[in-house]
């Protein structure tokens, strides 16, 4: 199928730089969870939930897990079974997927946006051993999401040829 650029408009200029760090590193981390939502918007049933590899990786999958870890690192709150977050239920959709993620990321930009100093601890589930800082979950999150953001760069071209942001 040929690529479809104009089906979903795209932000597809990174932030301004000169602002703070915080500002910058949520710049950033905005604009690949925009580019993950974008990829998942419209995408059509069921090959949203279908494995486009041979590990069954999905669409709703990515979006549905990115927002467990959302939740995780920036709202403490635990999760029991890591591989379960990739595997949409058959009562998923994508607009409530979408809504999930979207609430986790509005809930998380609250608490980074209520840091007053990124070397303090993030939230997160009781574990042994310190919490990781702020900074050092901010950096993670933009490493997690823009990996996640290629994967699904792959998957939607694969399931209607859309490429681009």
């Amino acid at each position: 199928m040929p690529p479809n650029r104009a089906q979903r408009p795209k932000d597809t200029k990174p932030p301004q730089t000169g602002a703070d760090e915080k500002a910058t590193l949520r710049g950033f981390l905005d604009y690949l969870r925009n580019a993950v939502a974008d990829k998942v918007a419209g995408a059509p049933e069921p090959q949203v939930r279908m494995g486009g590899v041979p590990s069954g990786t999905n669409l709703l999958g990515l979006l549905r897990h990115l927002a467990f870890v959302e939740r995780f690192y920036f709202l403490g709150e635990d999760v029991g079974d890591w591989g379960a977050t990739m595997r949409p239920s058959a009562q998923d959709t994508v607009d409530g997927v979408l809504a999930d993620y979207r609430k986790a990321v509005e809930r998380a930009n609250q608490v980074i946006d209520a840091c007053p100093d990124l070397a303090l601890p993030a939230p997160r589930p009781p574990r042994p051993g310190p919490a990781p800082s702020m900074r050092w979950v901010l950096v993670h999150m933009i490493e997690e999401t823009g990996r996640h953001a290629g994967h699904a760069d792959i998957l939607r071209e694969r399931i209607d040829g859309s490429t681009g942001r």
